[in-house]
């Protein structure tokens, strides 16, 4: 019978990639410093997020393990066979398939990059407790040093192509917000609306980047009590005249996540959701004009929570204020580091982007019942910010229908 290898390279077809070499020759210079920093020899990263930033490669896991291990001289992606030369033409540097004859034969070929003995850098955010103990049982290392902190803090600082492909995507998101009014009426089904959004940016993405990977790219439209929460899948449920709606479209670029969020109202909106609808883009203004260069995560949070408890409407506040742009999806990955949130200490500097996106949900029976949200992007700048959302927001343009 044939012996079967535990690994083997397929490198076929041209490499296509999100950025040019030299980006990701930049990012694995940042990650290096941050390994001899904290005396790491080998760094292994097992989520999509950490694998997709230094290497480019977007994994689809289906059950099985994923990795990038990064040395002082070497960065290897290493694959399951399924994928055969696709994660290679999609990765900047080495890539090692493993086999599944054997198993484990992953962690058999992330061995055979690092050798055993060696400190190891991990994301202890990410490996499961299973895999934490292949880790050692295979490797045998000398220590372990978690690194998924340095590494997301090294993300929360974007390049200028990052800032580009940034760019793209917030004109992208608006493209399917436009899409998306166009599509509402009275008795139309939230899914209607939702297809007619996702479509339309899935083609601008296409338009835009002709050799990139399409996927993941999605829209939450939420129409009545499914505005109450901001992350409310969508239904089936038709529309009706004086329905709050939350509009929310979501372009996936190379796992670049960026976003649109508005409020509008189905051909009428009452006086008491007008009010709250009010305050809520009063206070998406006074948001935006906080962040700034300097200002703390945690005090653009208390300013706005001031700014609500003076208006009696705190109690309805359900979230953060905003998070951080970049390699992110609803699945996988978040730059936890800056949000603003009052326990996030984070100070706000050029490069870093990141949402205004304040939400009220008043209950059901309660006047102006509803989700409210705004969400525009913003790139900090050197005395202030940019804001890159374009789509108008409040109720002189999405009263609609």
């Amino acid at each position: 019978m044939t012996e079967r290898p535990q690994q083997y390279r397929f490198h076929q077809g041209d490499r296509v990639l999100p950025f040019a070499p030299a980006e990701y020759d930049a990012r694995l210079k940042g990650l290096r410093a941050i390994m001899a920093e904290h005396g790491v020899e080998a760094a292994i990263f097992t989520s999509m997020h950490g694998i997709a930033y230094y290497s480019g490669f977007l994994y689809c896991s289906f059950g099985r393990p994923y990795g990038l291990v990064v040395t002082q001289t070497e960065s290897v992606t290493i694959s399951a066979g399924i994928d055969a030369a696709q994660p290679w033409r999609r990765c900047h540097g080495d890539n090692i398939t493993y086999t599944d004859w054997q198993r484990d034969n992953y962690w058999r070929a992330i061995l055979s990059v690092t050798g055993p003995g060696k400190v190891i850098g991990y994301e202890a955010d990410h490996l499961t407790m299973v895999q934490s103990q292949k880790l050692d049982a295979f490797l045998a290392p000398k220590s372990r040093v978690d690194i998924s902190v340095a590494a997301m803090k090294q993300r929360m600082h974007k390049s200028a192509a990052e800032i580009e492909l940034i760019r793209h995507g917030a004109n992208v998101a608006d493209v399917g917000g436009y899409a998306i009014k166009d599509a509402i009426r009275e008795g139309v089904r939230e899914i209607d609306v939702a297809m007619a959004g996702r479509d339309a940016m899935e083609l601008e993405i296409a338009k835009r980047f002709p050799d990139a990977e399409y996927r993941d790219t999605w829209v939450w439209f939420q129409s009545g009590i499914n505005t109450d929460g901001a992350h409310n899948p969508v239904t089936a449920r038709k529309l009706q005249r004086g329905d709050i709606l939350s509009l929310n479209t979501f372009p996936m670029i190379s796992g670049y996540y960026t976003a649109l969020e508005r409020t509008l109202f189905v051909g009428e909106v009452d006086p008491a959701s007008r009010h709250i609808w009010d305050i809520n883009v009063a206070a998406h203004e006074y948001g935006m004009s906080l962040l700034k260069p300097g200002a703390s995560c945690a005090e653009v949070t208390q300013k706005l929570n001031v700014f609500f408890e003076e208006r009696q409407v705190l109690q309805y506040r359900t979230f953060g204020y905003g998070h951080s742009f970049g390699v992110l999806s609803h699945y996988y990955g978040r730059e936890a580091g800056l949000e603003l949130r009052e326990d996030i200490d984070t100070v706000l500097e050029p490069g870093m982007v990141i949402s205004m996106e304040p939400m009220l949900t008043l209950p059901e029976g309660q006047p102006g019942a509803g989700g409210y949200r705004e969400h525009d992007i913003l790139i900090i700048t050197e005395d202030g910010n940019e804001d890159i959302t374009k789509y108008p927001y409040g109720p002189d343009f999405n009263v609609v229908g």
